[in-house]
This record gives structure tokens, C-alpha cells and sequence, in this order.
């Protein structure tokens, strides 16, 4: 059985076969009884102890793992919610180094209880954490650990000074200091090579054959590894290796299209940027691996003049259904209306945009297409420029992402993914994010300090109102801009 399929605790199970305990864990019911939780909680408690050394802590922290993941979702929660709560500051001995600190007269008595108050921040919990780290595939049992953490946080708030803990340890362990890029080609270990598959976020690799194809000499993929997870990629990026921007990603993954000599190519398309790891959550690779994929590129091929993204906009859609009201849409004489009647007439569906969006069928319709093209360009300029959330941010997390590193709007792209998720996720439109590596910095200042958005002025002139053809759209946008649900502002 290959590492892809293999459960997580057989992967573990064999990795702490040297540090278990005689017997194993203890056993308890999968769901973590209340009753069963004194059991726990004693176990975690003499894993801090280490009455025995550091030897027995490793033994006690392998069974506590091994423990935790032979539990369902509700005993895991159980086991979290146990090591939040029972294992957090001691709150009396804050106050205590704290009233000394304050009393104390400086020098060296300040530093002694400058040094007691920091120990006495530092909860239990933490030790526990990193015992486990120091188990082989620790740092990976802790990752998926935080992905279950996550997924409870909504429903069980307490976890958030837990998760806040384990999210400080792990971006310390993580720090892309420590991270390796490599590169991964149809040479590299099938098992790497099925976790490319599988991990796969933004465009299914549905078989060996395509998985190939992005692998060949005008494409290449990029991952960051760390020394302890040797054979686990944390983020890997896809790059296509074109002439001039690539506005379609169906062209772009086209097997059918000849490979160009990556010689004679002139720009570095990135179309897919996947985090393998949920529980890392939070924690930024994505900008370090641009910068050294570009590096990379410009060293190999100094043909290469352009770097950009054909990037997806996976929010337009939702805020659009979200902005607009569920009735019909009512404007005498306003082409785009006129247009979206006579689209839901040929569909044979209600006149409102979302019921016309939502049929797919609209795109092969040219005379429907062609009234919807422009305003949905225009409209989405607007989303991924003007609209705001709470912070100041764009709303789509893509354009934050690219945006916060330094990119700016080049290009929106009308038919850009027609596959099924792209027009249910952005009305087939896709947009490219450029890298200027002049302005790079200049645009990363300016949205930082501002939230100053980079736009290149063909997609600044699509959000003018004085173009001859953009009138039909004001009382689109009145209506858009008179809806203030999810956070616009």
C-alpha cells in the first residue's frame, strides 16, 4: 500500500514502533466518553512529568499520539478541548511574576523576574506539543492535528488559545528559513508524483497522461520541502513556459498543443499554486516560493521577460448572486436588462441574473454571450478592485493573496475556464495578476500601508462611467453598490 492511501496512524504507527510503550495506549472509546476524559487528561499529565526522562516522555507522548488517533471527530475534539483547558497558563503564577516584576528595582533582579513571568506565559500545553515534535513524523502528526483544530474552532471557540499556541510552534518549526525548493519532474518518485495529484487544489490532474504533460520540458512544478518532511511538499506552484499571456487555462493545458522550446519562451505563466497542508493554515509559503521559482527561471532561461499569473476569480459569482435581488430585473430602456430578458427567454428561464448565470447553456449562446460580456468584464473589475472588505482587502482571496505580493491587475479574461467550476465560480472569466519585478516592491508598500490596489489602465478603463457603451450599467451598479452584505463597504 503506497503512502498516499495508507491511513495516517499506520504511517505513525510504524514510525513510533521504537518509542512505544509496552501495550500501547490506553484504550478508550472512540468518541471519548466524559468519564474516560480523567484518563486522558492523567496520561498528558504524566507525559509532562517525565518522572523517568526524557526517554519515558517520548514513550508517553508516542502513546498519547497513537491515542489520539484512534478517536472520531467528537473524541478528538474531546482530547483537545482537555488539552485547552487543563493545560493553559496558571493563571495565579502569572499574577505572582508579574506583582514581582512590577516590585522589582531593575538589574538584575528585573532580568530574574523578567525571565520567571516569560516561563510562566508558557503553558503546559506547549511542552506536550513539542514532545510530539520531538517523535519521528512529529511535525506532521501536529500539522494534521491543527487541521482537525480548525475544522472544530466554530463550534468550540475555547480551542482558539490552543490553536493559537500550536499555529506560533508551528510557524517557528516552518519557517522558510529552514525550506527547501525543488523542482519535481516526471523523473521524481511516483509516490511524490501521486501527492501531486492528490494535493491538486485550483486544476484536477485526472490521470498519469495529463499529469505528464504538465511535467514536460515547457512546464515545470515547484515545491517547498522541510528536512523533517522530506517527501511531503508543504506548496508547489505550476509553471507554463509561453509567448505573451496565456488568456485561457483550457488552451494553456491543452495536450493536443505542440511544447515550445523553453528557450524561445518569453513569459512564465503560473496557473496553479496549491498549500498541500491544511494545518499550516495561516502560515505564508506561497510569496518565498514565487521569489525563488522566479529566480530560478531567470537563471536558467534569461529569455524570460514576463512572470504572471492566469489566476482564478473564485468569489465573483457568489457575490454576485449575493448582491443581486432574487426578483426580476426592472430597467426601461437599459440594454443590459433588455439583454438578460431576452437571455432568459432563449434559456426558458426567470429574467434575473442568477437564474441566466446559473444556466450554463448561456455561453453557447453567442447573441447572449455577446450582451454579457462587457458588463461582466466591467463588473468584475469593479469586484476585484472596489470592493472592499472590513480590513480595506479585496474580497477575493486570490487577488489578496497576489496583490499582497506585489502583483498588479493586468488583464481579465473573457472565457477564460469554461470548465463547470469556472463558470459556476466566475462566470468563465479568469484574470491575470503580472509581477513587474520593478514595481514589486513599490506595490507591495503601497497596498500594505493603504491597501493600494496595482491595476494596469486597460482594467482601470473598464471601471470608467464616461466610455459610450457603459451608461446601460449604472443602474446595474446603483443597484451593486446600494447592497452592502458580506462586508463591502
Amino acid at each position: 500500500m503506497s503512502p498516499r492511501f495508507m491511513p495516517s496512524w499506520q504511517i505513525l504507527q510504524r514510525a513510533w514502533r521504537d518509542w512505544r510503550k509496552a501495550g500501547g495506549p490506553p484504550e478508550v472509546s472512540p468518541g471519548l466518553l466524559p468519564e474516560e476524559g480523567n484518563r486522558v487528561e492523567a496520561l498528558m499529565s504524566e507525559c509532562l512529568a517525565a518522572r523517568h526522562g526524557e526517554v519515558s516522555a517520548r514513550q508517553h507522548a508516542a502513546a498519547l499520539g497513537e491515542l489520539y488517533l484512534t478517536l472520531d471527530m467528537t473524541g478528538r475534539r474531546r482530547f483537545l478541548e482537555i488539552l485547552a483547558s487543563r493545560f493553559s497558563v496558571d493563571q495565579e503564577a502569572v499574577r505572582q511574576a508579574a506583582r514581582q516584576l512590577s516590585e522589582s528595582e531593575g538589574g538584575e533582579a528585573f532580568s530574574q523576574q523578567t525571565r520567571l513571568l516569560r516561563e510562566a506565559l508558557v503553558p503546559p500545553r506547549q511542552q506536550l506539543m513539542q514532545q510530539f515534535n520531538a517523535l519521528p513524523q512529529g511535525g506532521k502528526f501536529l500539522i494534521d492535528m491543527r487541521a482537525d483544530l480548525l475544522g472544530f474552532l466554530p463550534g468550540s471557540p475555547e480551542l482558539a488559545s490552543l490553536d493559537y499556541d500550536l499555529k506560533q510552534l508551528l510557524a517557528t518549526w516552518f519557517d522558510v528559513g529552514f525550506l527547501q525548493v525543488e523542482r519535481i519532474t516526471w523523473q521524481s518518485p511516483a509516490a511524490l508524483l501521486e501527492k501531486l495529484m492528490a494535493y491538486e487544489a485550483v486544476h484536477a490532474i485526472d490521470s498519469w497522461r495529463e499529469l505528464h504533460h504538465r511535467l514536460e520540458s515547457d512546464r515545470h512544478c515547484y515545491a517547498f520541502f522541510h528536512p523533517v518532511l522530506p517527501d511531503e511538499p508543504l506548496i508547489f506552484i505550476e509553471v507554463a513556459l509561453v509567448e505573451g499571456l496565456s488568456t485561457s487555462i483550457q488552451n494553456l493545458l491543452d495536450e493536443d498543443i505542440p511544447e515550445i522550446d523553453p528557450a524561445k519562451a518569453d513569459t512564465a505563466i503560473f496557473y496553479s499554486i496549491s498549500n498541500t497542508q491544511a494545518g499550516l493554515k495561516g502560515i505564508s509559503f506561497g510569496p518565498f516560493l514565487i521569489k525563488k521559482v522566479v529566480d530560478s527561471l531567470r537563471g536558467e532561461l534569461p529569455n524570460l521577460k514576463t512572470f504572471s499569473t492566469l489566476s482564478p476569480i473564485p468569489g465573483f459569482h457568489r457575490w454576485l448572486e449575493s448582491m443581486l435581488e432574487a426578483g426580476p430585473f426592472e430597467g426601461e430602456g437599459d440594454p443590459f436588462s433588455d439583454a438578460l430578458v431576452e437571455a432568459a427567454r432563449v434559456l426558458g428561464v426567470e429574467a434575473t441574473l442568477p437564474a441566466v448565470l446559473d444556466d450554463l447553456r448561456w455561453m453557447e449562446h453567442p447573441e447572449i454571450s455577446a450582451a454579457l460580456k462587457e458588463p461582466l468584464l466591467i463588473l468584475c473589475a469593479r469586484y476585484l478592485h472596489e470592493r472592499r472588505d472590513k480590513d480595506g482587502a479585496p474580497l477575493d482571496p486570490v487577488a489578496r493573496f497576489h496583490l499582497g505580493n506585489g502583483a498588479r491587475i493586468e488583464q481579465i479574461n473573457w472565457q477564460g475556464d469554461v470548465s463547470v467550476k469556472g463558470m459556476q465560480e466566475a462566470c468563465g472569466l479568469m484574470v491575470n495578476y503580472l509581477y513587474r519585478l520593478d514595481e514589486i516592491e513599490q506595490n507591495i508598500e503601497a497596498y500594505a500601508t493603504d491597501k493600494q490596489i496595482a491595476a494596469a489602465a486597460r482594467v482601470r478603463n473598464l471601471m470608467r462611467d464616461d466610455g459610450p457603451s457603459r451608461g446601460h450599467l449604472a443602474g446595474l451598479w446603483r443597484l451593486l453598490s446600494a447592497s452592502r452584505g458580506n462586508g463591502a463597504s
